[in-house]
């Protein structure tokens, strides 16, 4: 057959060691794959290896049961939904201030900038666009040492490489890729959106009884 060949990413080895925990238990590689997704999300998790993490490959501790295991499973496989899918979740209500059928031109980005005194409540997206009502606890998010928000606040933007003078405009994509000058927008909308979910699914994992 041609085409693209699936392989999978635990080996058997790794699966045994988790399944001899839970006797009985009809453990998959894919529950597994969605477990250390899930685990690696635990704050627990990362407090106790946070010296580990930074060095080394991470090592999956096992669940102290069998309810804990799954409650992971899920908790990873929400989680996996959540982030792969970003682009299609729903807009956060935010409250946004700007015209009701903006131009192309209206919908803009340079640099969108938090409130005065960095407010961040507040994203002023362009000079005709506000958001504002934005919940704090959807900073608590945070991927590589910054909030998701803050990605995408620097990404959807114009920016100039200083060594070799190209220019990145996310508007160019937006409207030629996308086909929506809007997407920037939404964009910071729906992560808004997956952040609080994150920290919602997150904020109900079950212990792992690490110890010291």
């Amino acid at each position: 057959p041609t085409g693209p060949t699936r392989r999978d990413g635990i080996t058997d080895a790794g699966l045994a060691h988790f399944q001899e925990a839970y006797p009985g238990e009809p453990i998959t590689k894919e529950d597994l794959f969605y477990y250390v997704y899930g685990v690696l999300h635990s704050p627990e998790y990362r407090e106790r290896y946070a010296d580990n993490l930074g060095k080394e490959l991470p090592r999956i501790p096992r669940a102290p049961t069998v309810e804990a295991f799954r409650a992971f499973v899920t908790a990873g496989r929400a989680l996996g939904e959540l982030h792969v899918g970003y682009e299609s979740v729903p807009e956060h209500p935010a409250r946004v201030e700007g015209p009701a059928k903006p131009t192309p031109t209206q919908l803009r980005v340079e640099k969108m900038k938090f409130g005065k005194g960095k407010d961040k409540t507040v994203v002023h997206y362009n000079a005709f666009f506000t958001v504002r009502d934005i919940p704090l606890s959807a900073y608590e998010y945070v991927v590589n040492g910054k909030s998701a928000i803050e990605w995408v606040m620097e990404r959807q933007a114009v920016t100039t490489d200083k060594a070799s003078g190209i220019v990145k405009d996310a508007n160019a994509w937006a409207t030629e890729t996308v086909g929506d000058p809007r997407y920037p927008l939404s964009l910071l909308l729906r992560v808004i959106t997956v952040s609080l979910e994150t920290m919602k699914i997150v904020g109900a994992l079950p212990s792992l009884e690490l110890g010291d």
